[in-house]
């Protein structure tokens, strides 16, 4: 036990966005193309199903702490120091504030995630990708 009350999740993810400053798909993208590293912890199956977003790398959320750890022997190339901008894309946007908070206990100050995860960054037209490596229209992926 840790001595905390007991809390529900959609208060745990509360008090997670208070710590983060939550970007738009459009500010991911330009963070992006500012040298911000989008990181994918969308598990297998969504990214077959719906595509993947050029240029993220994809970090399974069991390996995203291992990954992005400055310090870690496992971390990403990427990953130089703790001033790394990571932007974390979940699905819908939930999970992904949970992990960037983790991040954030890991020192990685600046991380944080995407409103509405890869759904709103794809309804927005921004670019997505088949597995293949083949760049299709947003709208064009079926649901």
């Amino acid at each position: 036990m840790t001595g905390h009350p007991p809390t529900s999740v959609d208060t745990l993810l509360d008090r997670a966005r208070t710590h983060l400053d939550r970007l738009a798909p459009q500010d991911a993208a330009a963070a992006a193309e500012r040298g911000a590293v989008l990181i994918d912890i969308r598990y297998g199956a969504l990214r077959d199903r719906d595509g993947l977003i050029p240029g993220a790398h994809i970090v399974e959320r069991n390996e995203l702490e291992w990954r992005l750890d400055p310090a870690g022997d496992h971390r990403l190339p990427e990953v130089t120091g703790h001033d790394l901008h990571a932007v974390i894309i979940c699905n819908e946007g939930y999970a992904s504030s949970l992990a960037a908070l983790s991040l954030h206990q890991l020192g990685l100050a600046r991380a944080t995630d995407v409103v509405g995860g890869f759904q709103a960054w794809r309804a927005a037209g921004l670019p997505v990708e088949r597995p293949t490596g083949v760049s299709v229209p947003a709208r064009s992926i079926a649901g």
